[in-house]
């Protein structure tokens, strides 16, 4: 198994890509389903998470190319039930429900897995399908859905922790093909939701008001192939801001929609950092004292729970007291405890983290709970005197490409290594 050795205390400088967006690419690759037409995605990152994806449309028996950020899908012919082994790895799996109901009539699909951030059920994916007609039964760990005609009609998606973006993704492929027209009340209104209506307009869906809290789609009764590309995955580009307010000396972001990013531009600047913006690129300079700030996550365009770990990380060592509250998913702080390991001053109080900001943070082992634990822990480290050994970082690889290569480039040194190596280092 792999590690990250990340030797702290490396200005960081210069200027970083953006890849793709991980969440706005796996719900385009599920949405080729609806065709038997070929559908060409650009701009897909290199991450696990897409590996699963494409293995589980395989699987279906869909025919993928892959080269170069370029994908290529055909499901001319395809099945309609998934296998668990690779389901249960990633959470986004379940978003083939709604292109294989809307085309086929039927689906099942194993009870999905992915990170460990508390409760995240799919109950209002199922309960957006049955109001389209499906009738839906979990056994024995799976979810079948059986509809043999999708008729339009009105669902409401909001749940008690605010609009489902994946729901949203699921319910709005399905209705591309039901018959009349449906109406999302309570939509999620991230961008990752509007680049996938965007692609299901250019297969020839008839949607209006993606991006607003009202989606309403026309069913039409057959969708063609069609090319596009990703955009820019927004949490990404907000890591690398972070990365640049930790330990930059000037650092710009480029291939980013700074619109995506008004929230964590917006906290850097009430932090104390300057933010200059010139078309896609975004580059941050410290200016001066840092300063406390406190954040509330909220749907978009509010403050995003992807965020929350990585400003965990930024004000462990911001002088003042630092309050974080996660509307969005209270449980997820588990990345808390490791950060306390390397010195930091945090105590949660329900679902806020009240930080107490230190001189500094100290190189150990830590270990990576989810996705954007493992960068906050990367942060961590690269502000950290010593060395910070983050064990599974399997999971950061499901959402970043090449990060550690990234941020090598802009001054860091950061190693990957196998477990072995670790331990015959230590003995000598």
């Amino acid at each position: 198994m792999e590690k990250m050795l990340v030797h702290g205390r490396r200005p960081l400088q210069g200027s970083v890509k953006i890849s793709g967006s991980k969440n706005s690419a796996l719900p385009i690759l599920a949405a080729a389903l609806l065709t038997r037409d070929t559908c060409t995605i650009q701009r897909v990152p290199d991450l696990s998470d897409i590996h699963y994806m494409l293995t589980i449309l395989s699987s279906l028996g869909c025919e993928v190319e892959r080269a170069s950020g370029t994908v290529r899908i055909r499901a001319e012919n395809i099945r309609t039930e998934t296998p668990y082994d690779i389901v249960r790895k990633m959470r986004a799996s379940v978003c083939i429900m709604g292109p294989l109901l809307g085309r086929e009539g039927e689906a099942t699909v194993s009870l999905p897995g992915g990170c460990v951030i508390g409760d995240r059920p799919i109950d209002l994916h199922l309960k957006g399908f049955e109001s389209l007609g499906a009738a839906i039964r979990v056994q024995e760990g799976n979810v079948k859905a059986l509809a043999p005609g999708l008729k339009g009609t009105t669902i409401r998606l909001r749940g008690k922790q605010g609009s489902t973006v994946l729901g949203t993704d699921n319910i709005m492929m399905a209705a591309t093909l039901a018959e009349g027209v449906t109406l999302i009340e309570g939509a999620a209104e991230e961008p990752e939701v509007v680049d996938l209506a965007n692609f299901l307009i250019k297969m020839g869906a008839r949607i209006e008001g993606a991006g607003t809290s009202r989606i309403i789609i026309e069913g039409v009764r057959e969708l063609q192939g069609a090319e596009h590309e990703v955009i820019p995955d927004r949490i990404e580009a907000g890591t690398f801001l972070v990365a640049a307010a930790i330990s930059g000396q000037g650092v710009t972001i480029r291939q980013t929609v700074p619109d995506h990013l008004q929230s964590v531009t917006s906290a850097l600047r009430e932090a104390g950092f300057r933010i200059d913006i010139a078309g896609d690129a975004i580059t941050i300079n410290n200016n001066g004292k840092r300063r406390p700030i406190s954040i509330n996550t909220k749907p978009h365009p509010g403050f995003p729970t992807d965020m929350q770990a990585q400003m965990c990380a930024l004000l462990s060592t911001t002088e003042g007291l630092s309050k974080i509250t996660d509307n969005i998913f209270p449980q997820r702080f588990m990345h808390l405890a490791e950060l306390k390991r390397m010195g930091a001053d945090i105590e949660l109080e329900g679902a806020t983290a009240a930080i107490r900001g230190v001189s500094h943070l100290g190189g150990a082992p830590v270990m990576a709970s989810d996705l954007r634990a493992s960068a906050a822990l990367v942060l961590a480290g690269l502000q950290a005197d010593g060395i910070t050994e983050i064990n599974r970082v399997y999971h950061i690889d499901r959402g970043y490409e090449s990060i550690d290569e990234k941020l090598n480039a802009l001054g860091a040194h950061i190693e990957r290594v196998k477990s072995s190596h670790i331990k015959n280092a230590k003995s000598r």
